[in-house]
């Protein structure tokens, strides 16, 4: 006389839900999160190729001293390759940002090698010469050849000649220099003892190891998330 809940209840959701749904919606469901884990890895692949694209590339080099602001830049690119010519420039400015000439400035470069001892001579002085580099105009600048590859330090001195306003400043740069493609740069000792090879300085090896191990790392994981979701 009294109903059976149970029964009802059981043809009830039974015949609400075909078995073709059931079990087609958890395939669907596995594709899409497939899908957004995939774009998601995709995106941090390319990020990390995007940052190792970024070498050897570096930001201009600034130094303040007193009321004078000193920025360097090394062509190519603050790239500067062992045994070949690099132009180096100095962008010279007085607090409020007012351009300093050579003109107007007694100044000299020496290059040592890095590391040097107090009062050991300079390697290199290259001699100055006005030049005209992005929205500068007449500020120094030289063409350094650096012997081998190393570490280099720029020393920048001036004081002001007729006509300038400014306090005497002392710049110092540090220069990272790779081994050139020449035959001559080609399995030596840089200037700190170390033996380099210049084609391997030129492109180092890490550079072109971590966009593929990223790769496989990645690949692995797309590999098992769709393994575990067919299962």
């Amino acid at each position: 006389m009294f109903p059976q809940p149970n029964r009802g209840k059981s043809s009830l959701f039974s015949g609400s839900i075909p078995t073709s749904q059931k079990q087609t919606g958890y395939p669907l469901k596995d594709i899409s999160w497939h899908q957004g884990t995939i774009k998601y890895l995709l995106f941090l692949s390319c990020l990390v190729i995007s940052i190792t694209n970024l070498y050897p590339a570096a930001a201009h080099q600034v130094e303040v001293a007193g009321d004078v602001g000193g920025t360097l830049h090394v062509e190519p690119n603050d790239n500067p390759q062992a045994g070949e010519p690099s132009q180096v420039w100095f962008a010279l400015t007085r607090r409020g940002g007012r351009v300093i000439p050579l003109s107007q400035c007694n100044c000299q470069l020496a290059v040592y090698a890095e590391p040097y001892a107090a009062g050991e001579p300079p390697l290199l002085e290259p001699q100055l010469e006005s030049v005209a580099a992005e929205r500068y105009k007449g500020i120094p600048g030289a063409e350094v050849v650096f012997p081998k590859p190393g570490i280099y330090e720029l020393q920048l001195n001036g004081k002001p000649v007729s006509g300038g306003r400014f306090k005497p400043f002392k710049f110092k740069f540090e220069v990272t220099v790779a081994g050139g493609s020449t035959d001559n740069t080609r399995n030596l000792r840089d200037v700190n003892g170390d033996l380099v090879d210049g084609e391997s300085q030129k492109f180092p090896i890490w550079a072109i190891a971590l966009p593929i191990f990223a790769f496989i790392t990645i690949l692995v994981v797309v590999l098992q998330s769709m393994k575990g979701g067919r299962e």
